[in-house]
């Protein structure tokens, strides 16, 4: 079985980190517009795995990317999702924190479910350029990575669940959102915390002391510092990046997932160093023992 087929556990030399760690690569089609974020994927649950000195298992073969409408891309998703959806089931059930590098926020459809039902005390904290709160009825465009919050918390489904409380979503250095999303978020259930001086204050307030799980869309970042699909001006440096992570290792760490994150760096370094710098902003979440 080849690492795009199936799960390979891949070992790195060195004192293993935190037992309860446990750490995937899923790099298989979730939604994707282009190839990038697939190879993306492997490259950082490489580097993870070197950083945490663990053993990785990859789920999803990397195929061309369709670029197709929301149900398209679904339908071709799932078999692959319900596999991470169980791996999650299992670990979770084993008392396991999940540590993903994923190519597409679509493939949350799977992961957040799970968390919410195994650990429903826990905030999900949302770092994305984009609230990701589209249902079917209301994207124009059709892109399933815009509907992956919506999807998490019933407000369609997508086969994988809908568990998650509205309550329990943190949104982080959002700044691109639809008239759609805006009513989404006039309802007042879900936290928004902009980008800026106060981002990590505001975020604290808004976790409220609750654990921790944390979603990142590399496009919550400023353009231009890594490779991603979309580029949206007003994001996070990688410095700020660091002091949100530094302060939510203050919580308990349910788990991490980092995801859109595609090769051909803007900065003309390799893939390699692009993903080592992600990981050194995100380090503090994962040399936290809290769980």
């Amino acid at each position: 079985m080849s690492a795009g087929e199936g799960s390979e556990a891949t070992a790195f030399p060195g004192t293993p980190t935190e037992s309860h760690w446990a750490l995937t690569a899923f790099h298989g089609r979730a939604g994707d517009h282009n190839d990038r974020a697939m190879a993306g994927a492997r490259v950082l649950g490489t580097e993870l795995a070197r950083y945490m000195r663990a053993g990785l298992t990859r789920i999803g073969q990397s195929r061309p990317a369709l670029n197709a409408g929301w149900e398209t891309e679904l339908t071709a998703a799932l078999p692959e999702l319900r596999r991470l959806a169980d791996r999650y089931e299992t670990l979770l059930a084993a008392g396991a924190r999940p540590v993903t590098a994923l190519n597409r926020c679509a493939v949350a459809l799977a992961t957040l479910p799970v968390i919410a039902r195994h650990r429903p005390d826990a905030c999900v904290v949302w770092l994305d350029a984009h609230p990701d709160l589209h249902t079917p009825e209301t994207s124009d465009s059709g892109y399933l990575g815009g509907m992956v919050l919506a999807g998490a918390s019933g407000r369609w489904d997508s086969g994988l669940g809908g568990e998650l409380s509205p309550g329990n979503i943190v949104l982080g250095g959002v700044r691109d959102i639809d008239e759609a999303e805006q009513r989404s978020l006039s309802e007042g259930t879900i936290s928004v915390v902009s980008a800026g001086e106060d981002m990590v204050d505001n975020l604290r307030t808004a976790v409220a002391g609750r654990p921790v799980y944390f979603h990142l869309d590399c496009d919550v970042l400023e353009p231009g510092l890594l490779g991603t699909d979309y580029r949206v001006p007003g994001g996070l440096t990688l410095e700020g990046l660091r002091a949100v992570a530094g302060m939510l290792a203050e919580h308990e760490t349910v788990g991490v997932e980092l995801g859109e994150f595609e090769t051909i760096q803007p900065t003309g370094e390799t893939d390699t160093q692009a993903a080592q710098r992600l990981i050194e902003a995100v380090s503090p979440l994962l040399d936290n023992t809290r769980g």
